[in-house]
């Protein structure tokens, strides 16, 4: 297995889409939890439902779902540059764009998960601390950077960890959306191990591939964890010293 490239090219491709998935997926999340926590904002509880939405649609449906809209040269997607006198673009047969549809499927599907959780992390935080933080002058952007992400801590560290897990562990989307992309640019780890036993038969292999896919997963998310302790820890002792000048 180690000696595979084609076990470690999974591994990049994995990776990568995840990369471009995360970054949009959790950036949308906390902004639109941001502005749904907001009292002031009507419609808040309704659109909170329809963000959710994604979330009870089943990964299959995902995958075709998005296969058909991103089809050559018939797809909703092809049918709209078209209508604007672009060419339509071949999604499947480009790397990259591959990737990124992949990627915008599983933002899709998954941001609605974390806005509810970042709404109600938002909402646990005492208004009271937010308006004397207003009081003492603070901008909207320093009470989001310096009171609203470091009380949300605990629950950033979990969203951050159930990405990391789920993301390693795509399959669906990779399978379903496109096939026979060049280059294999959308085989994910996962759909290695599934290929590997289901389509070449190498049961023992594919055995050999779920063990390096649990220690992946299980170093990255005990980098996780690191990370955002460092972080933690320097915001306690940031603020221990500003009571010390106190």
């Amino acid at each position: 297995m180690i000696e595979s490239g084609y076990f470690f090219q999974s591994i990049g491709n994995t990776l990568l889409i995840w990369i471009m998935s995360i970054i949009p997926q959790l950036t949308i999340a906390f902004l639109l939890a941001l502005i749904l926590s907001n009292k002031w904002f009507r419609g808040r509880f309704i659109l909170r439902n329809i963000y959710y939405f994604p979330n009870l649609v089943t990964p299959v449906t995902i995958g075709l779902l998005f296969g058909a809209m991103f089809s050559y040269p018939g797809g909703a997607i092809n049918n709209i540059i078209s209508a604007l006198g672009l060419e339509a673009v071949d999604f499947q047969n480009n790397q990259m764009l591959a990737r990124m549809v992949i990627a915008i499927a599983i933002c899709w599907k998954n941001f609605g998960f974390n806005i509810i959780y970042f709404t109600a992390g938002i909402n646990s935080i005492s208004e009271e601390v937010l308006e004397a933080a207003e009081v003492d002058g603070a901008s909207s952007w320093q009470r989001i950077t310096k009171i609203t992400i470091p009380l949300m801590r605990p629950i950033l560290i979990y969203v951050l960890v159930t990405s990391v897990i789920g993301g390693l562990q795509m399959f669906d989307e990779s399978k379903l959306v496109f096939t026979n992309v060049p280059g294999d640019a959308t085989t994910t780890m996962v759909k290695y191990m599934y290929d590997s036993a289901f389509v070449r038969f190498q049961f023992g292999y594919s055995a050999a591939v779920s063990y390096g896919i649990f220690v992946i997963i299980a170093f990255f998310s005990i980098i996780s964890l690191i990370v955002t302790k460092d972080r933690g820890d320097d915001y306690g002792k940031t603020k221990k010293a500003r009571k010390g000048r106190k």
